[in-house]
Formats: structure tokens, C-alpha cells, sequence
């Protein structure tokens, strides 16, 4: 009975031997492979790390935006690396690779039109068309920009409203940026009557420009005639100013404007009709 004890023990190890020595011929280079694949790997995604900070302190990117990103792409990076490491051990990795994948698709689908706000402000962030401060046109509003954040801007508009704009929006339509230059021409348009005299109201007016403490001599301030209007002569008034002036300058032009005009014998119409009756005999 002894013997035959020790005849199976003696088969039960050779048979787990042999067993463990398949599995470690069939997949031991394999799990050295994967463990040379993290390893080397690692040390390729801390360079690339490096390399994204050195970018991101170049471009000088938005402290919120650049901590998002670095870690976005640590994690996808070392996702890629995950896979392919358990690829080269012999686990097959297409059922959890699809499931990635549809749960990415419905999660993007869910979320449309957040991760366009996002993209959008990712790429106001990044490409940086305008600043905290700056005066700026666009989705038919005009206001300095008050904050930037990875959804949404917000800007003071009139009556020191805020108006905040999704990303998505404006970042796929036009923008004007009134600080982008160190300079900025004032557009003011002003009607005087067909009676009154053109050179004289545009020295009234070319004088209260030179004598606005505001107002740049270089480029010199213009006055030009505009428009033949149907009751008045349309003048437009184009002072140049710093962008933090702007709105000083342009309210005070505009209400120095009527009150010299005035003061100088210079008559600003308002629109009017001629209505004449005909009596008809029955």
C-alpha cells in the first residue's frame, strides 16, 4: 500500500512538473515581454511627459486647462501601454478593447454638446484669440471678457450686465478683439443739417478731439462726410484711442459733440416729413 502511495505521488508530481513547465515554456518569454514592455514603456511616458510640460511652459496654457491635459494624456498613455503589455502576454484584449470603445461612444454621444463647449474652451485656452480684460465682439455682443472657463466666457456688456457664452459657439464663429493692437479708432457717426456748414462743424469737432487728454495725435483724428441722409448730412468722427478708453472716449465725443455743435451755430436735425393736402372739389 506504501508503494502504491508513493507511485502516485511520485506521478501526481511529475505530471504537475510537466504541466508547469509547458505553461512556463509556452508563456514564460511572453511574461518577460510584457514585463520589459512596462517597463521600458514607463520610462518612454515619463519623457513624453516631460516633453508635454515643456511644450505647455512654452506656450504659457492656462493653469486649469494644462493640468487637465497632462493628466489626460499620462492616463491614455498608460492605458495604451496596459493593452499592449497584456496583448504581449498572451491575454486577448479585443472584447475589452470594444467595450472602451462603446462606452466612449455612448458617453461622447451623451454629453455632444458639453464636450463641444469643452473642445471649444480648450482651444480658447490654448490658442489664447483673446484675454481676461480684453474688449471683444462676437455672438452679436460686445463686452470685456470677465472670466474664461473650459465651458463657458463670461462678459460685462452694458450696464455692467454679464453675458455668458458657450465655448462651442464661440469658438466656431467669428471674433473681433478690439485690445489685439495697442491702438483702436472710434467709429461715431452724426448728422448736421443741409443748411449748415460742413468746415466749420468739422473744426468744432476736430478741436474737442485734440483737446481730449485721451485722444492719440498719432493717427490723427478725421472727420469725414459719410452719408447724404434724407434730412441731414451724415458725418463720421474717427478718434484713436488706447482699448482701455475706448467707451470714455467714445461717450464723451458723442455728447461733446452735440453740445459744441450746437454751441457753434451748427443745427443737428432730426428726421422729418413734408406732408401737403389737396383739397379736392366733390
Amino acid at each position: 500500500m506504501r508503494n502504491l502511495f508513493l507511485i502516485i505521488d511520485e506521478k501526481y508530481l511529475k505530471d504537475t512538473y510537466d504541466y508547469l513547465w509547458e505553461i512556463l515554456r509556452e508563456y514564460g518569454l511572453k511574461f518577460l515581454g510584457a514585463i520589459v514592455i512596462l517597463v521600458i514603456g514607463w520610462k518612454i511616458i515619463k519623457v513624453i511627459n516631460r516633453l508635454v510640460k515643456k511644450i505647455f511652459d512654452r506656450k504659457e496654457v492656462e493653469p486649469t486647462l494644462r493640468y487637465f491635459l497632462e493628466n489626460l494624456i499620462d492616463i491614455l498613455l498608460k492605458v495604451m501601454l496596459i493593452i499592449a503589455a497584456l496583448t504581449q502576454a498572451g491575454i486577448k484584449t479585443t472584447s475589452f478593447i470594444a467595450v472602451l470603445g462603446a462606452a466612449g461612444l455612448a458617453l461622447g454621444m451623451a454629453l455632444q454638446g458639453s464636450l463641444s463647449n469643452f473642445a471649444g474652451g480648450a482651444l480658447i485656452l490654448f490658442f489664447k484669440p483673446f484675454k481676461v480684460g480684453d474688449l471683444i465682439e462676437a455672438q452679436g455682443l460686445k463686452g470685456e471678457v470677465k472670466e474664461i472657463q473650459i465651458f463657458v466666457t463670461k462678459l460685462i456688456v452694458d450696464g455692467n450686465k454679464t453675458a455668458i457664452i458657450p465655448n462651442g459657439a464661440l469658438a466656431n464663429e467669428k471674433i473681433i478683439n478690439y485690445n489685439e493692437g495697442d491702438k483702436l479708432r472710434v467709429d461715431i457717426k452724426i448728422g448736421i443739417s443741409y443748411d449748415s456748414d460742413i468746415d466749420l462743424a468739422r473744426k468744432i469737432l476736430l478741436d474737442l478731439m485734440y483737446a481730449h487728454p485721451d485722444i492719440l495725435n498719432e493717427p490723427a483724428p478725421t472727420v469725414q462726410v459719410l452719408d447724404l441722409g434724407d434730412s441731414s448730412v451724415e458725418l463720421l468722427i474717427r478718434p484713436w484711442t488706447t482699448p482701455s478708453q475706448y467707451w470714455n472716449v467714445y461717450f464723451h465725443v458723442m455728447e461733446q459733440s452735440k453740445k459744441q455743435l450746437e454751441k457753434g451755430g451748427i443745427k443737428i436735425p432730426f428726421p422729418q416729413r413734408d406732408v401737403h393736402i389737396y383739397n379736392h372739389p366733390s
